[in-house]
C-alpha cells in the first residue's frame, strides 16, 4: 500500500483493484476495464461496459507522543550535544515536515504540567505548532508514555487503525516497552524514536580521577561524583547492556 499496511475501508481512486461492476453514467472513462468489456460485449452481442472498482488510497494520520519528563529537559538548547529537548525538537520537525509533504493529518500529544495537551490530527498542524508545544518548560509525569497511550485509546476515532504513532523518548522510564506492546492491538504503526546520549547513556567514558557533575532530574540539584577506572567500566558495560536490551524488546514488540 502506498501509505501503510492497513488498507482503506472505502472505495475511491487508488492502486488496489477490489472488484468490477457495470458502467454507470458519470463513471470516468479511465476506470473502464476494456478487456472485460470486450469479452462481455462479444458474449452478449451488445455494448456492455465494465469498470474496475478500487480501494481508495488514504493518506495516513500521524500522531507524535512527546516525552516531557524532567529527565528529557536537563540541559538547555545552548548545549545541543547534551540537550534531549533539542534533539527531540529536530526529530519531531523532520517527522512533521515529511507528514505534511505526504498530505497526512498530523497530531501531537504531551503531558507537560501533568495534563494532556492534544493537537488533534489536522492538515493545519505543522512544525511551528509542535515547536511551540516543545518550548513549554512545564515537566511531565514519569508515566507520561502510559498516560499518552491511555489517552489515545479513548480517542481512537481521531486516530484509527493504520495511523502512525511516533514516540519520542529516551525509553529509560520503567515499563515503557510494556506500554508499547499493550498498544499493539489498536492497529497503529508505532515508531519508537530513541533519544539517548551515545556517550553517557549508551556507553560511559573513562572519567577516573575527574569530578563529574550529575543533576537530579526532578529537583535540578547538581552533585559531584568520582569514578574509579573499574567503576567507569562497570557503568559503561551496564549502559551498553541496557541499550541492547531496549533494542531487543522494541524489536520483539
Amino acid at each position: 500500500m502506498p501509505f501503510g499496511h492497513v488498507p482503506s475501508h472505502r472505495r475511491g481512486p487508488g492502486a488496489e483493484v477490489i472488484g468490477s461492476r457495470a458502467y454507470r453514467p458519470g463513471d470516468p472513462i479511465s476506470t473502464i476495464d476494456w478487456a472485460a468489456t470486450a469479452r462481455l460485449s462479444a458474449a452478449t452481442g451488445r455494448d456492455e461496459f465494465i469498470v474496475r472498482e478500487r480501494r481508495a488510497d488514504d493518506a495516513p494520520r500521524v500522531a507524535l507522543v512527546l516525552d516531557r519528563r524532567p529527565a528529557m529537559s536537563l540541559y538547555p538548547p545552548s548545549s545541543p550535544w547534551l540537550s534531549k529537548a533539542t534533539v527531540m525538537q529536530e526529530a519531531a520537525n523532520a517527522v512533521v515536515m515529511s507528514a505534511n509533504a505526504a498530505r497526512a493529518e498530523v497530531g501531537a500529544l504531551d503531558f507537560a504540567g501533568g495534563e494532556p495537551h492534544w493537537l488533534r490530527p489536522s492538515h493545519a498542524v505543522g512544525a511551528e505548532l509542535v515547536r511551540e508545544r516543545l518550548d513549554e518548560s512545564a515537566p511531565a509525569p514519569e508515566d507520561t508514555i502510559a498516560r499518552a497511550f491511555a489517552f489515545l485509546a479513548v480517542h481512537r476515532r481521531e486516530l484509527p487503525g493504520g495511523s502512525f504513532v511516533f514516540v519520542f523518548s529516551d525509553f529509560l522510564a520503567a515499563g515503557v516497552t510494556r506500554v508499547l506492546t499493550e498498544a499493539a492491538p489498536h492497529g497503529w504503526d508505532i515508531v519508537p524514536v530513541i533519544i539517548q546520549d551515545p556517550t553517557w547513556e549508551r556507553s560511559f567514558p573513562d572519567v577516573r580521577g575527574v569530578a563529574v557533575p550529575f543533576a537530579d532530574p526532578a529537583s535540578g540539584t547538581v552533585s559531584l561524583a568520582r569514578f574509579s577506572r573499574r567503576q567507569a567500566a562497570e557503568r559503561r558495560d551496564a549502559n551498553a547492556a541496557r541499550a541492547r536490551a531496549l533494542r531487543a524488546s522494541l524489536d520483539a514488540a
